[in-house]
């Protein structure tokens, strides 16, 4: 992508309705522009990121067997009749009604709809354990949207829903996702520590938020350090293995972890001191055993091996994925901008010329371009007729992986300039050089 073709607004200086610091950096970066309080378009820049979080949900959600489908955003108000839910929801939930006076209301979760599409087209015990998921936007009519993307109206989720015969199914099915979050969440290239939430009515053992460690984040929280060296991709975490998955939910189980809401200190006071890492954290996914509360309000039935009728055990996981960007950023910047994971990065590479009017750099400059998008390597090109110094400081503030830097004194000498923007690290080497270490 050439700057000098894109639509990316940068702005030079933070807007003064925002708060935190991922509101203040999305807008000036531009990722996002707010167009209701609440609700925001997606520039470029925040798309590309928000679809590379998105494809890393599904990849993980596809490996766990999880099946995607779409639900549609607006919903009958029927269907949350039957389950109770309609009256007891609250003002967050944005009723209307159609042209035929039909009550509707714009979806802020699915339980209802995907336990009545389970309802109508399964019958028997053959056709379980599923998961099914999808990834669509949401609304909840918040009374003070706030933080950007952090607590918007309208937001886009991953929710997963898990059917089984019985406890024992619905633990293995939680005990997947469990792994799959954990999974999804390293990938990304952020640390999401699983903290036992409450259970509400329910009870148990079977409900943990993961929470991403940020200064600014809504949440006290208290873990092991032992969560900062676990490797959750290694190869003896196996799908489909019940006593893996089992292990996996008692090494979490056991290494504490908790928010200052279902924070034990006696249990705490059992860590070593130094150990005890304490801090604050922000919510991005919550996994949730509720049993039999939808698919016993709203009929579900299915005949079990012995011919009586058994009511599906369920499970709910969502996360959030247009939250997930704004809590990134809140736990990965610096004063100069945003600092992507490589992962995530709406482009791995930002190329920059330091001046535009010299011919042999915007030569040089043209063909690596060239080169890296025939290798694949996504590359913003700052090809703008403008001052070395504003090319930069938006690359720092956009926050991409690397910087590669063409000047006409370093042409000269035959070398460019690669930058680390995580570690400010820069190192002066030749052409092929850099576009060897870029393309590996």
């Amino acid at each position: 992508m050439r700057v000098s073709r894109s639509f990316l607004p940068v702005l030079k200086e933070s807007p003064t309705d925002a708060q935190i610091v991922s509101h203040k950096l999305m807008l000036r970066a531009g990722l996002v522009r707010q167009t209701a309080a609440g609700i925001y378009a997606w520039l470029p820049i925040g798309f590309r990121v928000l679809k590379k979080i998105e494809q890393i949900v599904r990849e993980e959600q596809d490996r766990a067997s999880a099946i995607e489908l779409l639900m549609p955003t607006l919903q009958s108000a029927d269907l949350w009749r039957q389950s109770g839910r309609y009256d007891a929801y609250g003002p967050e939930m944005l009723r209307i009604k159609d042209r035929h006076e039909r009550e509707m209301l714009y979806g802020p979760t699915n339980e209802e709809m995907i336990t009545s599409l389970f309802r109508d087209e399964v019958k028997s015990y053959r056709d379980l354990p599923r998961t099914l998921y999808h990834i669509q936007w949401k609304f909840r009519d918040e009374v003070r949207p706030r933080f950007g993307v952090m607590r918007g109206r309208e937001f886009l989720m991953k929710d997963a829903y898990s059917f089984d015969l019985d406890e024992a199914g619905a633990r293995q099915s939680y005990y997947t996702q469990l792994l799959a979050y954990l999974r999804t969440f390293q990938r990304m290239g952020i640390r999401a520590v699983p903290m036992k939430a409450a259970s509400g009515p329910i009870g148990g053992d079977l409900s943990h938020e993961f929470i991403v460690l940020a200064p600014t984040g809504e949440s006290e929280v208290f873990y092991d350090a032992s969560f900062e060296e676990f490797d959750w991709h290694q190869d003896e975490l196996r799908y489909g293995d019940a006593e893996g998955l089992r292990g996996l939910f008692d090494k979490v189980s056991s290494t504490y972890a908790a928010t200052d809401e279902t924070h034990d200190e006696a249990r705490w006071a059992e860590v070593p001191a130094d150990r005890q890492r304490q801090g604050r954290g922000i919510e991005v996914g919550h996994i949730f055993y509720f049993g039999t509360k939808y698919s016993a309000s709203l009929g579900l039935k299915v005949s079990g091996a012995d011919g009586s009728m058994v009511t599906p055990e369920m499970g709910s996981y969502g996360i959030g994925v247009s939250r997930l960007v704004g809590a990134i950023i809140e736990a990965s910047h610096d004063d100069n901008g945003i600092i992507w994971p490589e992962a995530v990065a709406p482009w791995k590479v930002g190329l920059v010329t330091m001046r535009g009017d010299d011919a042999a750099s915007v030569t040089a400059a043209d063909d690596i371009y060239a080169k890296l998008t025939a290798a694949g390597v996504e590359t913003l090109y700052d090809d703008r007729d403008e001052r070395g110094g504003v090319k930069l400081g938006s690359m720092d503030l956009i926050g991409l992986p690397w910087q590669l830097i063409i000047g006409p004194r370093g042409l000269a000498a035959g070398v460019v300039e690669l930058k680390n923007r995580r570690t400010g690290e820069r190192e002066e080497l030749s052409i092929d050089s850099a576009l060897e270490r870029l393309t590996a």
